[in-house]
């Protein structure tokens, strides 16, 4: 390896570590067609609200629209949590809606619901078990093996959740006092513009903690490892066995009457 060759090996192997966290942070948040599916409903809603002011409609279309969503992954057989999340946020704000009269209860279980990850996050953070790593283990194939074994990836993922925490606490600080002040199409149009670039933001820094962060520990690897060893060790001891009862056989078909294993012995059996 030539001096040339190292820092090329490096930037590679850093290049396909970004790579990685890429592609789990994508499948983790689900990607651009889960910003979509998550902002679809409440830009309906806040739409046809915004034209006829009539609550039914809007909260009818916004059901169905989250509805269709789920049916489409349905038959494209893809996963659906993210589309599924999507329905729960909006049939609790439909049931809100409904029972006060008030359209901008439509917004008021999401609000809440963000308001409640927020602090999660920051809790998880000041526990030493961020709410990001306990996310993200499993999509990188680490499980918890980052609070014992990886302490720089634990700090990445303290430093993500705190990020997530703290930018979902200020979109809270701004969309709460709207609920109060402002009116539902004011409330929703602000709360649609704020669904996708505090995500954004708060993706991107833990792409950066983590890209920055030591390599995850594949456990699952280390488990198959694990088993792949034992077996191969429960085959050496048969193997083992085997053999040591062929020599005990062999010994036994040499061996005299009584145990006598001399070749006079041997001699008397071939002339018997």
């Amino acid at each position: 390896m030539t001096s040339l060759d190292k820092p090329t090996e490096e930037t590679t192997a850093a290049d396909d570590s970004r790579a990685v966290t890429e592609a789990a942070l994508f499948e983790a948040f689900g990607g651009v067609r889960g910003m979509v599916e998550t902002v679809l409903p409440g830009l309906l809603f806040v739409s046809i609200f915004t034209v006829n002011k009539d609550l039914h409609w809007s909260a009818v279309a916004a059901l169905a629209v989250s509805v269709v969503l789920v049916a489409v992954r349905l038959v494209m057989r893809d996963t659906v949590k993210h589309a599924f999340s999507g329905v729960f946020g909006v049939v609790f704000g439909v049931v809100f809606a409904m029972m006060t009269g008030n359209a901008k209860d439509f917004y008021l279980p999401g609000m809440l619901y963000t308001l409640g990850l927020s602090l999660a996050y920051i809790v998880t953070a000041l526990a030493g078990v961020p709410l990001i790593g306990l996310i993200l283990g499993p999509v990188f194939k680490e499980n918890l093996s980052w609070r014992t074994r990886n302490p720089g990836r634990k700090k990445a993922y303290t430093k993500a959740s705190w990020a997530w925490g703290l930018i979902l606490l200020a979109k809270c600080a701004i969309l709460f006092p709207l609920y109060w002040w402002a009116d539902t199409t004011q409330l929703g149009w602000i709360l649609v513009a704020l669904k996708i670039p505090p995500f954004l933001l708060a993706v991107w820094l833990t792409w950066v903690f983590l890209a920055k962060a030591p390599a995850p520990i594949d456990v699952f690897a280390e488990m198959e490892a694990e088993e792949q060893a034992e077996e191969a060790e429960k085959a050496e001891k048969a193997e083992k066995k085997a053999e040591e009862e062929r020599g005990a056989a062999l010994a036994a078909e040499t061996a005299g009457p009584e145990g006598d294993t001399s070749p006079a012995a041997g001699r008397h059996r071939r002339g018997a």
